[in-house]
């Protein structure tokens, strides 16, 4: 069993979280994951409902498994209801990234909630730390969904020597021996999403699933484009790895013309409605070449933590 500072805070039998992703990470997917002994959590979008959260959470809570949520920093002002029901919800870990989690962390702790924050950049540890969050996680560029321009590595090497907090590594990771190297390199545990997109307990729709297990890893861009064609509020810092598609063949980089098209912003919209991969976004990291089967994600948290016990061992047998 690998034990680190962050399974021993949650009990868990591997240090392996399921990132929140908004629109495939609901509470299948987060109990998939905790049976696998890591921590699965569920992804909240701006658009979100509040009841979404509360239905969701009592997937894991049912069965007694530890569980979290993700929120973003950035769309919480205008969405209060969302962290009220995620506190109503009593998850054992709470994510709030992508802005200034503090005003959010006094609520969070006051009750009994460990906090995480996802980040991008060192300026973003050390606002993460100003505000008193219990557990850090490292985000490179190589990550799915919305992220920064920093590669993973680099990130993670710096935020460890700046912190003695619990330190999660996110972003390329998809194997047994990917994880062991965030470990060896001093990570408490890996927050894993790309890994998990083909998995059934997701809310992806099958075509989406299908075209993650066709991909290689040259075929991610990291874009604006499907934000601004679907009007959705990131900030500008943050643009999103997806697979690359048609529209965004078309349009990335043209942002600036995409935004006065309203035709062309209606493909994207169309394309989520109906699971049109070819417009609609697929997010997924630059890992998603080795996603190639459609596994429930308790084996796939469970084969991440086998290989890395052994790639921990064969790197231990190099000091003989």
């Amino acid at each position: 069993m690998i034990t680190t500072a962050f399974t021993r805070r949650f009990a868990l039998a591997t240090p392996v979280v399921g990132a929140p992703m908004a629109g495939v990470a609901g509470g299948a997917l987060a109990r998939a994951v905790s049976l696998g002994g890591g921590l699965g959590m569920i992804g909240v979008g701006s658009a979100t409902p509040a009841s979404f959260v509360v239905e969701q959470c009592a997937i894991p809570r049912g069965d007694g498994l530890p569980f979290g949520v993700g929120l973003m920093a950035w769309a919480l002002p205008d969405r209060p209801e969302l962290l009220e029901a995620t506190i109503e919800a009593t998850p054992d870990l709470v994510s709030v990234s992508f802005g200034d989690p503090a005003p959010w962390v006094p609520r969070l702790h006051d009750a009994g909630i460990t906090v995480a924050a996802q980040v991008n950049t060192v300026a973003d540890l050390h606002r993460a730390l100003a505000a008193g969050v219990d557990v850090v996680v490292a985000q490179g560029s190589e990550a799915g969904g919305h992220t920064g321009h920093r590669a993973t590595l680099p990130l993670l090497q710096e935020v460890l020597a700046l912190t003695d907090r619990p330190v999660l590594a996110a972003g390329g990771i998809a194997t047994g021996a990917g994880m062991a190297a965030a470990l060896a390199a001093g990570a408490a545990g890996v927050w894993i999403g790309t890994p998990l997109l083909s998995c059934p307990e997701g809310l992806n729709s099958p075509a989406a699933r299908q075209r993650v297990r066709a991909a290689n890893g040259e075929e991610t861009v990291l874009t604006r484009a499907f934000d601004v064609a679907e009007g959705v509020a990131w900030p500008e810092r943050w643009p999103g790895r997806a697979l690359v598609n048609d529209f965004s063949r078309a349009w990335h980089g043209r942002e600036d013309e995409l935004v006065h098209d309203a035709d062309a912003r209606q493909l994207v919209v169309d394309g989520r409605r109906t699971g049109d991969p070819a417009t609609a976004p697929v997010y997924a990291g630059e890992a998603v070449g080795l996603v190639t089967t459609e596994h429930s994600a308790t084996e796939v948290v469970r084969e991440l933590d086998a290989g890395a016990e052994l790639a921990l061992r064969a790197v231990a047998g190099l000091l003989g």
